[in-house]
């Protein structure tokens, strides 16, 4: 068979990065492999040399791991000791700011007051009784700035004398001495007798706080800084070790910007509380008891030699130091932690390490093992290995091949073929006109062929590539059925198409390669269809996912000419669009500009042999060698459809019954046009109502489709009887009437009584009565038929155009087309082409003068030159050329280089004129641009992108077809200002 013995042509394209990436991985192989000669024999050495390092590896390893353990308890000592330095911290700021409390109330109730609202009494049952508040300290006292100016008075106010802290004769006592005893404090420039203090230190009461040094210092510095300061450690009552926390009582609140001498004259007194550190941190510790147990230190290092103010740091081993703040900048404290166990064995260390040297064994022994088997597959790879690179370069330089030879033959075909049309062109009588015409017939067959040979070359080479572009799928279905419209009525087959209304007039996809998918599977079913009909319809996914019967079902009386059809359902089992669930399929495509087809090609042929149906899509396969010998064909024609079909992100699939006929489905994906389309409906057919009289619902569908396309209402019946009751009971509305031929023979015994009805009416405008004709129905019956009745004739297959002609002649109006299924008349063509000045460029002398026929015959002034170089010269602006046809493959210089140097001098020639040096022929021009049209038979390199690159204007295949040398030369010549 032609084309229903094609091959997976979607999977070409596919199948060639996986082999291209399996190439690559064998290359990578195959190296590897060769390595393994040297494995072969330093084995031995290369095992020992595996064990050696695979042994340090675990040592490593067994060493890593270990100090990510001790690591891993650095960090927990450093959390715990954090913690409870901060712990520290936030108890001791605790107690600080209650002591800076009872400073701003000793300041309220004692300073602001006169008389003072506290005494002694009053300030040390308040201190006892707010004790708990201050659970770090011991004790406070309070004493007062006293300028020796104010003593007498002081003393004569207190009863009592300012005592020194410290005794002369007792300097290393670690406080103060009885009272009763004490010195009196010399004269100084000012004191700090302590006025209030806790019932347990109220024997510090009369001492003056800046006769020792280190409170002195404290003062000092507290009162200047205003903020709490810290002495030394010292000895307490209680034997322990601890410090004072000194504060300053101003007379008035200060700014936090005071400078230091406004603090000093503002200080009034000052606040002292004694912390208790051993206690401190003991109560710290309890709270912490249940956590992991370690050992805390707590030093003072603002001096060189540290003071232990809590522990006994005797152990050895992880230390962490934690820093302290207790608000003092000017003195250092540092909590330093240890664990007080040693750390336990690292056995994590110790199995994962063992355990990857056990497997290092292991694997050098399977290592071992595999030497003696990858001896034996290393040569055998080897030999496949080769085998493969030869098959590879084969398949390329078969490609390469059906390239040039498909170019070769094609260039002199090109000129075998313009020759005929410029001698059909010529007085010819009719005999000649026969043989031209037959041989122009031939060469296109061939050409054809040759197209699907390149098509195949290109899907084996990847560079089958896809246009987009808006287009009309409906016109598109017309051109096709036009195509085949002369071998239906050969054979007397019935041939129509169906598109539903929820198709989009407008689509942008490929049509030229939509065309090429439907036109070799209507090929196909004509080609293989001896009676009955081909049936062409177009439909949405979503009408095929909610309603799986559609137009045409499986039973024999709901078919287009009433012959059985293979059960289209089974086209769609293979493609997996159908088998998804409905609102799955719904949701993919409702929010998306992409639209997928459905289409299908129904015929009542012969069917395929369920033995051929698995190879029908391989490409160069017969169905059988009868096949060929019959019917003729390559067999790629089906192949190549597949691979566009898959170009489309769609599937094809087929049912097929022997002696029933075939039904080939395939879907593709296209974008929808935002822009509205060129509607064929006329407003010459407005408010018109037609009539169909069919009793076939698909062939009467298929005949509503047309006549809606025209804007035509229409009716449908297929019972005549109850249609002839209706007309007399009320008059018909119909201007229309259309009535099949085949109803017409088999209800004849009415169709007169029908006609005599329709015209005996007492209406002036009376229906006109269309009598649609079948290729399967007598042409002579027919034409008695018509001639008898008056009827006019329309002969299927039915398509909007013509439909639209027979229907404006019927009812008197002018037939106003000029072109026909888009072809573009001559006269079009030649009044762009009129008197314009037109280089030719080409080698070959045949092709020179098809190319300057076929332009010379549309009006054009050509030129010829059979060179790029001679192009060059005559293309050298300023010129009178209006346009250049550039062949690309010439030799010296092809078509692109010569283009790029033509380029390069008419930039030249536009910066003169920029710069206002230009010749006196430009000095109306603003810019020099000649239109540069490629033409060659090479359409596997002259891509429109490599064109595009060597900055041509446009492509032109040889020989020159009238619609496309229009759609190129209108774009230039439309408007004589475009091109200079």
């Amino acid at each position: 068979m032609d084309e229903m013995s094609g091959g997976g042509g979607a999977r070409w394209r596919m199948g060639r990065v996986v082999s291209a990436r399996a190439r690559g991985l064998r290359t990578s192989l195959f190296a590897h492999f060769r390595g393994w000669r040297l494995v072969r024999e330093k084995w031995r050495w290369m095992l020992v040399l595996w064990i050696a390092a695979w042994a340090l590896a675990s040592f490593y390893l067994f060493v890593f791991m270990n100090s990510q353990a001790v690591e891993k308890r650095r960090e927990s000592l450093a959390s715990m000791c954090d913690e409870r330095a901060r712990m520290l911290q936030d108890q001791f700021n605790v107690s600080m700011n209650h002591l800076q409390a009872l400073a701003i109330l000793v300041s309220t109730f004692h300073h602001s007051k006169n008389p003072s609202a506290i005494d002694q009494m009053t300030f040390a049952r308040y201190a006892e009784r707010t004790a708990f508040e201050r659970p770090l300290t011991s004790g406070v006292a309070y004493a007062v700035r006293v300028t020796h100016a104010e003593r007498e008075q002081f003393e004569r106010q207190q009863g009592w004398s300012i005592k020194k802290m410290y005794s002369s004769k007792k300097q290393s006592s670690p406080g103060p001495g009885d009272a009763a005893v004490a010195e009196i404090r010399e004269p100084a420039e000012e004191y700090a007798p302590v006025i209030f203090a806790q019932d347990a230190y109220k024997h510090v009461i009369s001492f003056d706080m800046l006769s020792g040094n280190e409170d002195r210092d404290n003062i000092l510095r507290a009162r200047k800084s205003g903020k709490g300061v810290l002495t030394a450690p010292f000895k307490l009552l209680n034997n322990r070790l601890g410090v004072i926390s000194t504060y300053t009582v101003y007379k008035s609140e200060l700014p936090a910007n005071a400078r230091p001498h406004e603090r000093i004259q503002a200080a009034i007194g000052y606040l002292g509380g004694i912390f208790d550190i051993q206690a401190l941190v003991e109560k710290l510790l309890n709270q912490l008891a249940s956590k992991e147990s370690i050992m805390v230190n707590v030093y003072d290092t603002t001096n060189e030699s540290p003071i232990s103010m809590y522990g006994n740091d005797t152990g050895s081993g992880m230390c962490h130091v934690s820093m302290l703040n207790f608000g003092d900048p000017s003195r250092k404290h540092e909590m330093h932690c240890r664990f007080q166990k040693g750390p336990p064995w690292p056995w994590l260390a110790i199995t994962s390490s063992f355990g990857t040297l056990v497997i290092a064994l292991l694997t050098g022994h399977i290592f071992q093992a595999t030497v003696h088997r990858i001896a034996k597959v290393e040569d055998d790879f080897h030999k496949m290995s080769e085998l493969k690179k030869r098959a590879e370069d084969a398949d390329i330089a078969k490609s390469q091949f059906l390239a040039t030879v498909s170019h070769e033959i094609r260039t002199p075909m090109n000129g075998v073929l313009g020759m005929l049309q410029m001698l059909m062109d010529t007085d010819l009588d009719t005999t000649q006109q026969d043989y031209v015409r037959t041989a122009q017939a031939s060469g296109k067959a061939l050409v054809s062929l040759i197209n699907e040979v390149l098509d195949q070359a290109k899907i084996e080479s990847g560079k089958l590539e896809l246009e987009t572009v808006p287009f009309d799928i409906r016109t598109v279905c017309d051109d096709i059925l036009s195509l085949f419209c002369g071998k239906a009525q050969e054979k007397g087959l019935e041939l129509a198409v169906y598109v539903s209304d929820q198709v989009p007039q407008i689509l942008i996809g490929d049509p030229g390669r939509i065309r090429q998918i439907i036109t070799n599977l209507v090929g196909n079913s004509v080609k293989f269809t001896e009676r009955g009909h081909i049936y062409l319809t177009v439909h949405v996914v979503e009408e095929i996912m909610s309603c799986l019967e559609v137009d045409t079902g499986t039973q024999n009386t709901n078919t287009l000419s009433g012959y059985p059809v293979a059960n289209r359902r089974r086209s769609w089992e293979n493609i997996q669009l159908f088998n998804r669930e409905l609102h799955s399929s719904e949701m993919s495509f409702a929010h998306s500009d992409s639209i997928s087809l459905v289409i299908s090609v129904e015929d009542t042929g012969v069917g395929i042999p369920f033995e051929a149906q698995s190879r029908v899509f391989t490409p160069f396969m017969q169905v059988g060698p009868s096949i060929a010998r019959i019917h003729g064909g390559t067999g790629i024609g089906l192949s190549i459809s597949k691979c566009l079909v898959g170009l489309m992100k769609g599937e094809i699939g087929f049912a097929s019954k022997p002696h029933v006929g075939s039904t080939f489905t395939f879907t593709a994906v296209l974008m929808r046009a935002h822009c509205k389309g060129n509607e064929i409906k006329s407003s010459e057919f407005k408010g018109i109502n037609a009539l169909v009289v069919d009793h076939r619902p698909v062939r009467a569908k298929v005949t509503e489709y047309h006549l809606q396309r025209l804007g035509v209402k229409t009716e449908l019946t297929a019972d005549l009887n109850q249609f002839i009751s209706k007309l007399n009971c009320g008059p018909l509305t119909a201007k229309l009437v259309l009535i099949d031929k085949e109803t017409w023979l088999k209800e004849s015994h009415c169709m007169p009584l029908l006609v005599n009805k329709l015209r005996n009416k007492d209406k002036p405008d009376l229906p006109k009565l269309f009598l649609l004709g079948s290729p399967t129905s007598s042409l002579k019956g027919g034409s008695d038929t018509s001639r008898e009745h008056n009827l006019n004739v329309i002969m299927k297959p039915l398509r909007a155009s013509m439909l639209q002609v027979s229907l404006r002649r019927a009812l008197g109006g002018v037939d106003k087309v000029h072109c026909r299924n888009g072809v573009v008349g001559n006269s079009t063509l030649g009044s762009l082409l009129h008197k314009k000045q037109i280089i030719v460029v080409d080698d070959n002398i045949v092709n020179l003068k098809v190319a300057a026929g076929a332009l010379k015959k549309y009006g054009a002034e050509v030129t010829c030159a059979d060179s790029g170089k001679k192009a060059i010269t005559l293309l050298k602006p300023p010129h009178n050329f209006d346009a250049c046809f550039m062949d690309i493959q010439m030799p010296e210089m092809d078509g692109f280089e010569a283009t790029k140097r033509i380029r390069v001098m008419e930039r030249d020639l536009n910066e003169q004129i920029e710069r206002g040096e230009a010749p006196p022929e430009c000095a109306s021009i603003q810019r020099w641009r000649t239109p540069i049209l490629a033409m060659t038979a090479d359409v596997i390199q002259a891509t429109h992108e490599e064109c595009l690159k060597s900055e041509m204007d446009g492509y032109v295949s040889k020989p020159f077809e009238g619609e496309q040398l229009y759609s190129e030369v209108a774009r230039f010549f439309q408007n004589h200002d475009q091109v200079e």
